[in-house]
């Protein structure tokens, strides 16, 4: 690892979901999170790293899942993914080398190309994939955050 990782910013989207939006007739009403992916998060952040989302799209459910989790930097219904991960490390006075991202799509990209460490989860975009840094080898959803944070925490960067 070229610099310490002190914060660790998450997509949710195909990144803390499986990707798929489950609709209603009023309206989304619920997305699934992996058990694996909270026990993950809850261990780096007691290892001293930051978890953050920057997410496209706003739901009550990101917001109550982040709650759970202690995740207090959270920006949702994004358009701009690359001005939020600046504004956050300019907030958190983080330099954007000491940053992990996980991303999945192309909205993604101004994110991870800013980052000290750019993750792709496996089932990412091909375009995604090309500037990661890493590639998990699960896909989003099924446990691939788990991986991100066991990683971070073996104090293996790339």
């Amino acid at each position: 690892m070229s610099a310490t990782i002190r914060l660790l910013i998450l997509d949710v989207d195909g990144v803390l979901t499986d990707g798929r939006l489950w609709y209603g007739p009023a309206g989304e009403a619920l997305k699934a999170f992996h058990v694996h992916d909270g026990a993950g998060i809850k261990a780096v952040q007691a290892a001293g790293i930051e978890v953050a989302i920057i997410s496209g799209r706003d739901s009550p459910a990101v917001s109550a899942r982040a709650r759970e989790l202690g995740i207090v930097q959270v920006v949702q219904g994004c358009a701009d993914k690359g001005a939020a991960f600046d504004a956050m490390c300019e907030a958190l006075k983080i330099p954007a080398g000491q940053v992990a991202c996980v991303g999945d799509d192309t909205p993604d990209l101004p994110m991870l190309a800013r980052a000290g460490l750019a993750i792709a989860v496996s089932n990412a975009h091909p375009t995604v994939r090309e500037v990661a840094h890493r590639i998990t080898t699960l896909a989003g959803g099924q446990g691939a955050v788990r991986e991100v944070c066991d990683h971070l925490l073996s104090g293996i960067a790339r």
